[in-house]
């Protein structure tokens, strides 16, 4: 069990909501929810019919990564941003955001209906309509712009992304050396090939706001009239941060690359949306960005207690997707073609 999610029971959920909604609401039925390692998240029936999901952070004792501090506040933050400015995109409605000094850090949001997009595509359901709708979603998302790039709440963040993108790999880094995290390359080298590529990064002139964590798990659907799967939700931005839109391409292909498949139904509906190039300098850019995320990756497994025996392949894997992403960034760029 990852050791920053509470362990909780039914006794604690019944706290959680009293202290939400008061004492006169009451907890009909509970249980975990499984899929996420932060948070400990419970689905909760009340008395009154209302399907609501309890989210609570990690206790205070419990060391986390540079980024995650204040996660459960970001989240919230995340919902009410959304809610106001992009209110076309599906997310879960926020009934309390709450801080105790036992209870710890908590949200309570509505339940959103639907099976994730993770199950349906191991089921073998028609997704591309389902990843489509998504790609819309993120284009409004992207579109809410922010007063700083990366992220709030005194962590990695920058007057420019070309100052906050390797501020959050520093971090991540600075994680490595605290948790004894053995990198696949020297974080020298790391730090080199990012200060290298970062006038691909001025490209970026807008903090728009990311969802981060858009791998099929966080993308909910319910069955349309015809019975195709429709988007009913994005859940879990807890990651949230601004910057470059090309971010959120990385984690909904995950261990794929958005620019060698402009034809899947996400990219392809994406950029109808929000129109960009998949130019040399739009593919070095999220080339970085798969390598943050595989660092991340690598960086958080022992403060998820995730060991090379409890996920067999994912440090080779992760290290071979490292290695790769390097050896991309290394290449010189394509000499822009001059017209005559």
């Amino acid at each position: 069990m990852s050791p920053t999610r509470r362990d909780l029971d039914p006794d604690q959920v019944r706290r959680y909501v009293a202290a939400s909604l008061g004492p006169q609401v009451e907890v009909a039925d509970c249980g975990p929810l499984t899929g996420g390692g932060f948070a400990a998240v419970w689905w909760v029936r009340l008395d009154d019919g209302r399907q609501v999901v309890l989210k609570v952070g990690p206790p205070p004792q419990v060391p986390l990564l540079r980024y995650e501090r204040d996660m459960i506040g970001a989240e919230a933050r995340y919902l009410r941003l959304v809610a106001a400015r992009a209110p076309g995109v599906p997310v879960p409605a926020l009934l309390h955001h709450g801080h105790h000094p036992e209870l710890g850090d908590w949200l309570l949001t509505a339940r959103l209906p639907g099976r994730t997009l993770w199950e349906l595509t191991r089921a073998g359901a028609d997704v591309g309509p389902l990843r489509a709708e998504f790609g819309r979603a993120l284009a409004a998302l992207h579109a809410v712009t922010g007063d700083r790039y990366g992220y709030d709440g005194g962590r990695a963040a920058a007057p420019t992304w070309r100052g906050a993108y390797p501020a959050m790999v520093d971090d991540l880094l600075a994680d490595a050396a605290d948790w004894d995290v053995p990198l696949p390359v020297p974080a020298a080298r790391i730090r080199e090939l990012v200060a290298r590529h970062a006038a691909v990064l001025d490209a970026v002139r807008r903090p728009a706001l990311l969802h981060f964590d858009g791998w099929a798990g966080n993308v909910l659907a319910v069955d349309g009239p015809d019975g195709v799967p429709r988007l009913s939700g994005l859940v879990d931005g807890e990651r949230h941060l601004w910057g470059d839109p090309l971010v959120d391409l990385v984690s909904p292909l995950l261990f794929r690359r958005a620019e060698d498949e402009p034809d899947d139904p996400l990219v392809r509906a994406y950029r109808a949306a929000s129109p960009f190039p998949l130019d040399a300098p739009a593919r070095r850019r999220l080339g970085l960005y798969r390598l943050h995320l595989y660092l991340l990756m690598t960086v958080e497994m022992p403060s998820r207690g995730i060991t090379a025996s409890s996920d067999p392949g994912r440090v080779e894997r992760l290290a071979g997707l490292v290695d790769a992403e390097l050896a991309d960034l290394t290449r010189p760029l394509p000499a822009r073609r001059v017209a005559p």
